[in-house]
């Protein structure tokens, strides 16, 4: 099934998403930023495909989402208050997210 972002916006201090099948998620921008799947924050693997995970701090400004787009019809791109911007999030690893537990 493809999933079809309906809508987007910043509501506080999470992202709020809605999408066509009716699923909704509000995730607090802390977890996403954490949550970032670009290779910077979560490494990538060498060329035995062990992953080498990075030493990642977030700097006061981290936290701060400026703004985001949407990449194709699959995913949003955040870009945060600290400049970071390569962590390419899918709309499936999003809901995933929404289902974790809270923190």
């Amino acid at each position: 099934m493809t999933l079809i972002l309906e809508n987007a916006t910043v509501i506080g201090d999470e992202l709020a998403l809605s999408f066509a099948d009716g699923f909704e998620a509000y995730l607090a921008l802390p977890l996403l930023r954490r949550a970032c799947p670009c290779a910077g924050c979560q490494g990538e693997p060498d060329a035995m495909g062990r992953v080498l995970r990075p030493m990642v701090e977030h700097g006061p400004r981290a936290f701060e989402l400026q703004k985001f787009e949407t990449v194709g019809g699959y995913a949003i791109q955040l870009f945060w208050g600290d400049g970071h911007s390569t962590g390419i999030f899918s709309y499936s690893y999003l809901q995933k997210l929404a289902e974790l537990p809270p923190v």
